[in-house]
């Protein structure tokens, strides 16, 4: 009996053991999955934190750009053929504006230049009265100024180039004839010009009160034609205006135009022709004030281009008839005429000035072009 139950006790503990390690084995066969689990939880999180606590990029720190300096603008052009006296004056106060339409490519090219031309009377025999050409001689001023290259233009056209630099004929010309005058004048003397070339002609118109019935219906067909282009020259024939001229005066020569022109021509007048030449600081602040946009006088300085006008401070003993401009300040409305008998000997330095002109505007572009880009693209936009 011993012995079986020996053997037998031998064996319960051989099973016992062996259950024994089965059980160990089992449970370290199941905790050892959630073990290695629980840790890459813990160090994927680990992992994550430090992701979202480490930038993805360096912190820059932000850098101060120094504005850019805009460069000096040139001063304007100036041609060694004018009398000293006479120096060119800008008008546009607004820099950018005048840049922007000065290098517009649909505009006027730098160095395009207007020549203003005064006449009176056209006579067939001797001339009667200052600024007066007989009939022959207007022939050949006007043959030399086409020949030149040079084109009529109305004032309204004017107006457009020297306040927005609005396209017109590189050497242009714009020719005023002062006082009334019959359709007989304008069709012997000037229609040809018309019909052959396009070219209208401006007549300065003094409303006078007593004006004929009739000369006013023939001055409306010309108007109504569209090549004569009437604008103001005050309403009393002989009035001289100057500062000394009573607020009645200045404002029934003014004034007064006006209110003619709107019931006889049906239009406003863009200009005003100075009778005589005479003008003075509070005439040209009424004629602003009333809307006038341009005014002619009797001073031969020069052409003109966009924002580039010849003006005088001083008083010359040399040309006494001409009263000094610049100090009024106001270049459009005291701009300068050559008389007839000026113009032959004027049209080379007026090509010359325009070429010139136009070299030195080009010789200053980049310079001009940097400006504008610096201080004035941000408000108006990159140039066309």
């Amino acid at each position: 009996m011993y012995p079986m139950q020996n053997r037998d006790s031998k064996i319960r503990h051989a099973i016992f053991h062996v259950a024994v390690i089965a059980v160990v084995v089992f449970i370290l066969i199941a905790c050892e999955p959630v073990a290695a689990t629980s840790v890459a939880k813990t160090e994927a999180a680990v992992d994550t934190a430090t992701i979202l606590e480490t930038p993805l990029v360096d912190t820059i720190e932000p850098t101060q750009i120094a504005p850019s300096t805009p460069p000096a603008l040139p001063s304007p052009y100036q041609p060694s053929t004018l009398n000293p006296l006479d120096t060119p004056r800008t008008y546009l106060q607004d820099t950018c504006q005048y840049l922007r339409s000065r290098w517009h490519p649909a505009n006027a090219q730098p160095g395009t230049v207007v020549m203003i031309i005064m006449l009176h009377g056209v006579y067939r025999g001797p001339v009667e009265e200052l600024g007066g050409i007989t009939l022959l001689e207007l022939k050949r001023m006007m043959d030399r100024i086409h020949d030149q290259g040079f084109e009529a233009i109305t004032t309204e056209k004017f107006l457009a180039f020297m306040e927005r630099n609005v396209k017109i004929p590189p050497r242009s010309v714009l020719i005023i004839q002062d006082d009334r005058h019959r359709a007989e004048n304008f069709d012997k003397n000037f229609r040809d010009y018309w019909e052959n070339w396009g070219w209208p002609i401006v007549n300065g118109w003094p409303s006078q009160p007593d004006t004929p019935e009739s000369l006013w219906q023939e001055n409306i067909a010309l108007e109504k034609e569209g090549w004569v282009d009437h604008q103001a020259q005050g309403v009393m024939i002989g009035t001289y205006l100057t500062d000394e001229s009573s607020k009645a005066v200045i404002t029934r020569e003014l004034e007064g135009s006006i209110e003619a022109f709107a019931e006889r021509y049906a239009k406003v007048p863009l200009a005003f022709i100075w009778p005589g030449g005479g003008f003075g600081l509070r005439t040209v602040e009424a004629a602003r004030q009333l809307g006038y946009q341009l005014g002619f006088t009797w001073n031969s300085r020069g052409p003109v281009m966009y924002n580039w006008v010849p003006l005088a401070d001083d008083f010359d003993p040399e040309r006494p008839s001409y009263i000094p401009e610049g100090q009024i300040g106001d270049p459009l409305m005291t701009l300068p005429r050559y008389w007839p008998n000026q113009v032959a000997g004027a049209l080379d330095q007026v090509r010359i000035m325009g070429r010139e002109a136009g070299e030195y505007a080009q010789t200053n572009k980049a310079i001009e072009l940097k400006y504008y880009e610096i201080v004035c693209e941000p408000s108006l936009g990159p140039m066309p």
